[in-house]
């Protein structure tokens, strides 16, 4: 690859640094291939942390872009959403899935309680590498014009290609709770539900009435193609089995419209994920 360096770089900073990729020569940690295409500096944020794709920092905030591909392959084994400061794996073996999915983006859900802000979850993205041969059309696109593309999200759902959702919970809240917040989600972008969509969305809440959902506890919603979803609750991380198989073409779109649809629940996580495509087809 004309231009393209590979360096051997171990860096561990406690202040925020800049490092030039190509002039620089630090200390060593792990092996980072620097990208094609890049003309600045990476940055590293203010406490012990290491990345091995591009991070900018504007403004005091710490905006997240990286590449599913070299991430999944590096040593570092995962990235954390800034909001919440809950931690992703990279790349995620789940119960149902045909190959390892790799993590594409990161963001939050808040609900507004009394006129405050309450954060809810932390939720990451996860996709089949092979997705981005099927985007060949959004190459070069910028992150802020693939945001507004509703055509590339249609494209990511319809490919017969597994993707999951993985939710954190950053406080305690019963399932009926959190049942409740999704289907009034989910609901209306059904307009005319059939009995096949009335039975997955009871199997669905079944997954969660009684169940109180601690801190810490993971939700995965895996589409294994557009028409059935896989549901599992994790109390310790990756989980071990499915907790619930959802058959319904229009459940499962819906929920996937609820998250990166045109008015998501959180569009911190959409933003991310833009951003996560843009490096990916560049």
């Amino acid at each position: 690859m004309a231009g393209a360096v590979s360096l051997p770089i171990w860096i561990s900073t406690s202040t925020s640094t800049k490092i030039n990729a190509y002039n620089a020569k630090p200390r060593i940690s792990y092996p980072l291939k620097t990208p094609r295409n890049a003309v600045g500096p990476i940055l590293f944020n203010k406490t012990h942390s290491l990345y091995p794709l591009t991070i900018f920092e504007r403004s005091g905030r710490h905006e997240h872009h990286f590449t599913p591909k070299a991430a999944s392959s590096s040593s570092v084994g995962s990235a954390e959403e800034p909001a919440t400061k809950v931690k992703f794996q990279r790349s995620l073996s789940l119960p149902g899935c045909s190959t390892s999915l790799s993590l594409l983006g990161t963001g939050y859900r808040e609900k507004v309680f009394a006129i405050i802000g309450v954060k809810v979850y932390a939720a990451g993205l996860y996709v089949n590498d092979s997705v981005f041969s099927r985007l060949d059309d959004w190459r070069g696109h910028s992150a802020a014009a693939i945001q507004q593309d509703t055509s590339l999200f249609n494209m990511i759902f319809e490919a017969n290609l597994e993707k999951s959702l993985r939710i954190v919970l950053v406080r305690d809240i019963d399932g009926k709770t959190f049942w409740d917040a999704l289907d009034e989600a989910i609901s209306p972008r059904i307009k005319s539900p059939t009995a096949e969509d009335k039975s997955a969305l009871s199997t669905f809440r079944g997954v969660f009435q009684g169940k109180p959902l601690k801190k810490e506890t993971s939700i995965f919603l895996t589409w294994i193609d557009p028409t059935k979803m896989l549901v599992s609750l994790s109390f310790d991380g990756t989980p071990s089995s499915v907790d619930a198989t959802i058959e319904s073409t229009n459940v499962a779109s819906a929920l996937f419209d609820v998250f990166l649809g045109g008015d998501p629940v959180s569009p911190s996580l959409k933003a991310s994920v833009a951003n996560g495509l843009e490096a990916a087809l560049k």
